[in-house]
């Protein structure tokens, strides 16, 4: 399951608009009706201090979208600034009170000397030629951009006319780029989940204040700001978030909006949800490796959150030849899986005639025993635990989200990825991480309990790290999202009833070839499931 990235051009669907000197134009009314129409001022025509600035393409000109048109509309606080004949910044004195399909914007100052002048659209939040894309963005209803304005959406023209003449026109080149999230899941247990924020996080700056150049128009500047958050909740319906309900991209139902600066960024989207029954609330993060975000164009961001779902089937004793449960699985016709601490523990594999049992084979003290069965030599070993216990740069996510056995939980690791350690020379199957020690025939073992200030996986590098969930072990319910216990693929070298395991939490990473009984009931699940390659 992945998630798409689709880009589309507002070149020639969201740059239009027009400025008009000292003429009122009249308008043939809007076909949508809930869109208000340019008031009319009788005295317009008789000021002749002011200068009238007029949408002239008049299906193309606003600065709010309609995502299936892709016309934008004029919203309540929008101005436009010209510098005048001496060089003087002018405001528009009016604005519209709601939204609107045209609106005639009033400027004073002299336009008397040149055929051409520079018009700016600094958003809402700018003055001048100054543009702010803010780190804090918010939208408070799925599938609107009316918070484009706040949100830094900005663009420059070359208004054009006859020196000394009453009329000008000018078509805007928004100079933004627009993300439009998507996210979607058939995981019914999100579907009780609300979309709350959307983090994104860049490797360079996508939000600050810039300049609008007047040569080309483009955001100019040096920029620090590499996050920006847009918060996904207003009222009514929408008090606790966007819903989470379709299964497939629906732009009506969640779709969400936001403003970044223009250019070749790396992003790291984390999509934040809450479950209001529970109160947990946590992430799904989406990592795309760097690519280029063009000016006057907006991005599909789909994304499918079913990334994150675990069926709950992989709890064995070491090497057998079935799973705890096999065939009364949780979600099976007939579970003796238990779903709750409540639940007692029934029906477990008791002796070696269970296929459910333990691999009891045991050639000695110090000789190399491993795994049978498919799914265990498809494990680890523990020499190559060790190298991601210790140069694996081991983070714990507290906030990161999974769902097993209908239930929503977080927390786990994030790891470098064996392809990573390989490339970086600390990778060996058959030396453990000091270089000499087999574990598979000598005993012991490695910690690496220092990483509990350890900085998610970033823009940069998101890319190169997998994630792996606390699913406890036991399974107990109460140990899910605090530990998480793994079988490796090879027997312990010194007792016949232990076998090699890892073991998690927060800040913390073992791995051990003498602790774990192999009647124990870990996760056996190679880590290729989790993202690894």
């Amino acid at each position: 399951m992945k998630t798409t990235m689709k880009r589309h051009s507002f070149v020639s669907q969201l740059k239009s608009l027009a400025l008009v000197f000292g003429v009122a134009l009249a308008f043939a009314s809007c076909a949508n009706e809930d869109v208000a129409q340019n008031p009319t001022n009788p005295n317009e025509d008789n000021d002749k201090n002011l200068t009238t600035f007029v949408a002239g393409d008049e299906t193309k000109t606003r600065t709010s979208l309609d995502y299936n048109s892709s016309d934008f509309y004029w919203e309540a606080g929008d101005y436009i600034y010209v510098k005048d004949d001496n060089n003087v910044w002018r405001k528009s004195k009016n604005t519209p009170t709601a939204k609107t399909a045209f609106f005639n914007f009033k400027v004073d100052g002299d336009f008397n000397n040149s055929a051409t002048y520079k018009v700016y659209y600094p958003g809402k939040n700018g003055t001048n030629d100054q543009v702010t894309i803010p780190a804090a963005q918010t939208q408070t209803a799925p599938n609107t951009t009316m918070h484009f304005g706040e949100s830094g959406d900005c663009g420059t023209a070359d208004a054009t006319g006859t020196i000394g003449g009453k009329a000008f026109s000018f078509k805007l080149d928004h100079q933004a780029a627009y993300l439009v999230f998507q996210p979607y899941t058939t995981n019914k247990v999100l579907h009780d989940c609300y979309l709350t924020k959307i983090e994104v996080n860049s490797d360079n700056d996508i939000t600050d204040t810039y300049i609008l150049d007047p040569t080309t128009g483009k955001l100019t500047g040096t920029g620090s700001g590499q996050q920006i958050v847009l918060t996904t909740k207003g009222s009514g319906a929408y008090v606790n978030g966007f819903p989470l309900t379709n299964a497939s991209a629906s732009v009506a139902t969640n779709g969400a909006f936001m403003i970044i600066r223009p250019g070749t960024h790396a992003l790291k989207i984390r999509y934040w949800l809450k479950d209001i029954s529970t109160g947990i609330e946590g992430t799904i993060t989406k990592a795309f490796s760097a690519r280029t975000f063009d000016k006057n164009k907006y991005y599909n961001m789909i994304a499918n959150l079913d990334t994150r779902v675990y069926d709950g089937h992989h709890y064995y004793m070491w090497d057998a030849k079935q799973n705890y449960w096999a065939g009364h699985e949780w979600d099976s016709a007939d579970p003796w899986q238990p779903i709750s601490d409540a639940q007692p523990l029934s029906n477990i594999p008791t002796n070696n005639t269970d296929p459910r049992w333990y691999n009891e084979s045991f050639p000695g003290p110090g000789i190399r025993y491993d795994a049978q069965t498919a799914l265990f030599k498809s494990l680890p070993n523990p020499n190559e635990m060790s190298w991601y216990t210790m140069k694996g740069n081991p983070s714990w996510d507290e906030d990161e989200l999974w769902t097993t056995m209908g239930k929503l939980f977080k927390g786990g690791i994030w790891l470098k990825k064996k392809s990573v350690l390989q490339a970086e020379g600390n990778y060996s199957a058959e030396y453990s991480a000091d270089g000499t020690t087999d574990m598979r025939t000598t005993y012991g073992y490695y910690i690496n309990n220092g990483f509990s200030g350890n900085e998610l996986p970033t823009a940069t590098n998101a890319s190169q790290y997998f994630y792996l969930p606390a699913l406890g072990y036991n399974n107990v319910l109460s140990l899910r999202g605090i530990n998480g216990a793994f079988w490796l693929s090879s027997a312990a070298p010194l007792h016949s009833t232990k076998a090699c395991y890892t073991l998690f939490g927060s800040g913390f990473l073992v791995v051990s070839n003498n602790a774990a009984n192999r009647s124990s009931c870990l996760i056996a699940q190679p880590f290729r499931d989790f993202g690894d390659n």
